[in-house]
């Protein structure tokens, strides 16, 4: 896995485990020092190896059941400005660029029906949008994961 050693893979692995996890506690379950999780932890975090530490919240949970994924054409030119300008609209809670034939791949969470649809207009009214396209979030069937992609990693060595 990239430049990672054993013990940075064995601390991935049981981060993955358990997130919450704390230093006291995975250095018991990796028989190491405090002081050695965490400095492995401090390098994988500047290396950019750990992302957020961002709890996952519930959008339900908040009031806004409804969640769609939104394709968005853009000006090629505009990106830069129009990625400012959605980053600026609260419903959206992520959203990633793509090759291809959709630009920006941007994921809402609404209220209700007229919530998204009010949502989907204040996009297409940023200057260089040219079309969206909604598809409403049925169910999540596979969450976010990477120990599959560990345990292929490791395979490969």
């Amino acid at each position: 896995m990239g430049n990672l050693d054993r013990v940075d893979r064995e601390l991935l692995k049981a981060l993955s485990a358990d997130p919450r996890a704390t230093v006291v506690a995975l250095s018991d379950t990796l028989g190491l020092s405090r002081n050695t999780v965490q400095a492995r932890m401090s390098r994988l975090e500047q290396s950019g190896a750990l992302l957020s530490y961002e709890r996952s919240i519930s959008t339900p949970a908040l009031g806004f059941p409804i969640e769609a994924f939104i394709s968005v054409l853009v000006r090629q030119a505009d990106l830069p400005r129009i990625t400012a300008e959605l980053d600026r609209v609260p419903e959206i809670v992520q959203a990633h660029g793509l090759s291809g034939q959709v630009d920006l791949l941007v994921r809402v969470a609404c209220r209700d029906t007229q919530h998204l649809f009010d949502t989907d207009a204040r996009i297409l009214a940023i200057e260089g949008v040219e079309r969206t396209e909604t598809s409403l979030v049925m169910g999540e069937v596979i969450p976010h994961r990477v120990a599959p992609l560990m345990e292929l990693a490791q395979r490969g060595e």
